[in-house]
């Protein structure tokens, strides 16, 4: 019996209307800025797949400019005069027309990232265990009850601070058997959050530089 042949993906095209920002789109009042978009739950275990070359033509069609990516969890940095969210919505309706999935987009600006970078609560994280410091991000703001649900969850070796637009766990023992999962995550702070380790938030520090280096 012949083996079925993975799907190829298609090639990038023109991002239909539904997806490009339009007149209405809200836009910086300070011309292009540097912002970073976090795709959710991309590319584990086999599903949603999305190659970053193709998440960089996409987001080059739709008028981003200094597109580069990190890694393969949808790690995107790019400069324009849309706002935040515009350019998280543009992202998601993209993603959904070109890979026929919906994938959650959490996008910040360069100066809110280069906050986060400047420092955890958990600075003896950052030293000894950079990969196992995490920072989730909820796409809206995060509930004021957050913080005391995830205790709830949390081991007894497991720290937790929970800011209005961000949340830093330090998975002291690792976060694979931890009881703080994705969907707690989401339930408790009242959004979809996605998460990235204390390593990953200084490489996208370096591609900030980079795209704003003259």
């Amino acid at each position: 019996m012949t083996p079925k042949k993975s799907k190829p993906s298609r090639p990038v095209e023109s991002a239909p209307a539904s997806a490009r920002p339009n007149r209405r789109s809200r836009r910086s009042t300070d011309g292009p800025v540097g912002l970073i978009a976090l795709l959710r739950g991309i590319n584990v275990g086999g599903h949603k797949k999305v190659p970053m070359a193709e998440l960089r033509a996409l987001a080059t069609d739709l008028g981003f400019a200094d597109v580069a990516t990190y890694i393969q969890s949808g790690n995107l940095v790019f400069s324009t005069d849309l706002a935040p969210e515009s350019a998280e919505s543009a992202l998601e309706a993209a993603i959904a027309d070109h890979f026929g999935f919906s994938a959650d987009v959490v996008v910040r600006t360069g100066a809110q990232w280069r906050r986060y970078a400047s420092g955890s609560p958990f600075p003896d994280a950052e030293r000894e265990r950079p990969k196992l410091l995490h920072l989730g991000l909820p796409k809206r703001a995060a509930a004021p009850t957050a913080a005391e649900t995830l205790l709830r969850y949390a081991a007894p070796n497991e720290r937790i601070e929970v800011e209005a637009d961000a949340l830093w766990i330090d998975f002291a023992s690792g976060a694979a058997r931890s009881k703080l999962s994705p969907a707690v995550l989401n339930r408790a702070l009242g959004s979809p959050v996605t998460m990235r380790n204390w390593r990953t938030v200084h490489k996208l520090v370096e591609l900030l530089d980079a795209l704003e280096r003259p």
